[in-house]
């Protein structure tokens, strides 16, 4: 996995990956961290979220989708149901659910250029070093980034 300081939306924005993904709860509410910035960002990830059933404990594992165009070049969010719940004390990021997670990324959309934010490690407690592993083990071999956020306002 390569690690970057940055902004992942901006990345993003300005065509640094086909692919992004983040981390989601199962009730369709995107209204924290990452997933709010994605949600205002890109009305279309929060539409095909919304378009799933909430508090389906199926979706755990799974994932819904936007394609966007920007500037003439495509870019996929991947919304990726990592957790069930959206608050409590304990961690909420389901460890098998990412593992499920990306190993479907691998096989739908292998050779891609893939960002993600530290899923499962801020608002759901989970350990990022557990994470990480899944997270390279599924996705051996692809071209994928680890964007570590760096706020660029002072």
């Amino acid at each position: 996995m390569k690690t970057i300081k940055g902004d992942l939306i901006q990345l993003a924005l300005s065509k640094k990956f086909d692919l992004i993904i983040h981390g989601c709860n199962c009730f369709c509410s995107m209204g924290a961290g990452i997933a709010r910035q994605i949600r205002e960002t890109f009305p279309d990830a929060y539409q095909a979220d919304i378009a799933t059933t909430p508090g389906d404990k199926n979706k755990l594992g799974k994932y819904s989708q936007a394609d966007i165009q920007i500037n003439g070049k495509s870019l996929t969010i991947i919304n990726g149901y990592t957790q069930y719940h959206y608050s409590g004390p304990n961690v909420l990021v389901d460890y098998e659910a990412t593992m499920i997670l990306f190993s479907l990324i691998k096989i739908n959309f292998s050779g891609k250029t893939i960002g993600y934010p530290k899923i499962g490690a801020g608002l759901a407690k989970g350990d990022w070093e557990k994470i990480s592993t899944i997270i390279d083990h599924q996705l051996e071999g692809e071209n994928h980034t680890m964007v570590e956020y760096l706020s660029l306002q002072k």
